[in-house]
């Protein structure tokens, strides 16, 4: 039997198994760092499968090894795969009205890493499985704390995972709604943004709201900064680099006829290119600061660096598309555009040769169609079968092709 076909008949038989696995996550859902019930469920399916691991990474994290049968050969002896799939869910009420609805309040896969955890099992069983086809070692990354800051890939790779194996690539994946089931989407080069976060403390001196005269109104000058800060974009940022500056929370605490001394202002800041990155930074620092010092107040600017911009191995990417197309049709493989979300898998990208690729997840009747992020966000299950036929054909042929 053709190794595609028998790749197929495998996703289709662990189908039921990642659906389960898919599941069970989604009942239990667990925030960032706090991922222990997730952790112990992921190493007990492992321990059921026979794959060896080694967990405590950020306490949660796991690393688990398959060495292909052809591994001890000295030509394949150096040849390594990475894989990873994140561990943690949103601070979400979830209001879906499924029976496996997450029975944490307040706690949502709403991001798709339950389906990322089972496609990656999935695979897990179909490549041990098929360990006399594996010409080398596939390293399966857990990870916890992709949603916040400093972001656990980061973490992981500091704490010394890549420490006795060095990926040829790393590779991951992520669902994307709106794209439909059985389909894949790449982007060689640069594919997503780097993101910072932005916050404002503008001070000024507060009062009663029919006595303005008397006042150094933060209100106003917080509403001059954020006007003023579009230029950041608008005006200084290269017209072909991809720019956003975005504020998502103003906290004034005030009310109808009092003015307060304080004003709270929480934004994003992301773009692709590390240089402008670095001096946009500073025009933001400067901007506000002159315009609440101009109007009589001062404002302290702290921008907390977040993900780095996560660019594909031109390369790799372009193989890992023909892989695709192999298994699953050249009408099946698209193309990505850019994005301007973020994804801390940025970081291995900037360690070792990166595919961070989409798996569709929308069924040919559009019932699955919400956003990631939201509270009714939910993966047409069946995407899963591709998801895991799609990342153990790449790690076979990567390791037979490197």
């Amino acid at each position: 039997m053709d190794l595609r076909q028998k790749i197929k008949r495998l996703a289709a038989a662990h189908y039921d198994d990642a659906v389960g696995i898919r599941r069970h996550i989604h009942r239990f859902p667990e925030l960032s760092y706090e991922e222990y019930n997730t952790s112990a469920y992921l190493q007990e399916q492992l321990r059921s499968i026979g794959i060896p691991f080694k967990s405590g990474y950020l306490k949660n994290g796991i690393v688990a090894t398959i060495e292909g049968k052809k591994a001890t050969r000295k030509a394949y002896s150096q040849r390594v795969v990475a894989l990873r799939a994140e561990m943690d869910a949103l601070p979400i009420v979830e209001k879906n009205d499924i029976p496996f609805k997450s029975e944490n309040h307040g706690k949502m896969h709403a991001c798709g890493h339950d389906m990322h955890m089972a496609a990656l099992l999935g695979a897990a069983m179909m490549l041990n499985e098929l360990r006399a086809s594996v010409k080398g070692t596939v390293m399966l990354i857990f990870q916890p704390g992709e949603e916040k800051l400093p972001g656990g890939a980061d973490q992981m790779i500091r704490e010394g995972i890549f420490a006795d194996l060095k990926p040829s690539v790393v590779i991951g994946q992520h669902v994307l709604s709106g794209m439909y089931t059985g389909t894949v989407g790449y982007r060689p080069g640069v594919y997503m943004a780097s993101s910072d976060e932005i916050y404002l403390n503008v001070k000024g001196k507060g009062g009663h709201g029919g006595v303005p005269h008397q006042m150094i109104d933060p209100v106003l000058i917080t509403a001059h900064i954020i006007v003023a800060l579009q230029q950041v974009v608008s005006r200084n940022a290269n017209a072909a680099t991809p720019t956003v500056l975005s504020f998502g929370k103003i906290h004034a605490p005030g009310t109808t006829n009092v003015v307060p001394d304080e004003v709270f202002v929480e934004g994003t800041f992301r773009t692709m290119n590390e240089t402008w990155r670095h001096d946009a930074h500073e025009k933001i620092v400067k901007i506000a600061g002159s315009i609440a010092s101009g109007m009589g107040g001062s404002c302290e600017v702290t921008i907390t660096h977040g993900y780095p911009m996560l660019e594909n191995n031109e390369a790799y990417t372009q193989r890992a598309m023909q892989y695709s197309r192999q298994l699953l049709g050249d009408d099946k493989v698209l193309d990505m555009d850019l994005r301007m979300t973020s994804d801390d898998f940025a970081y291995y990208s900037q360690q070792f040769p990166a595919i961070f690729y989409r798996f569709g997840t929308t069924d040919a009747d559009n019932k699955y169609l919400s956003p990631v992020h939201t509270a009714h966000y939910m993966a047409d299950e069946k995407s899963l079968e591709t998801a895991m036929a799609n990342l153990a054909w790449l790690t076979i042929s990567f390791l037979a092709d490197e």
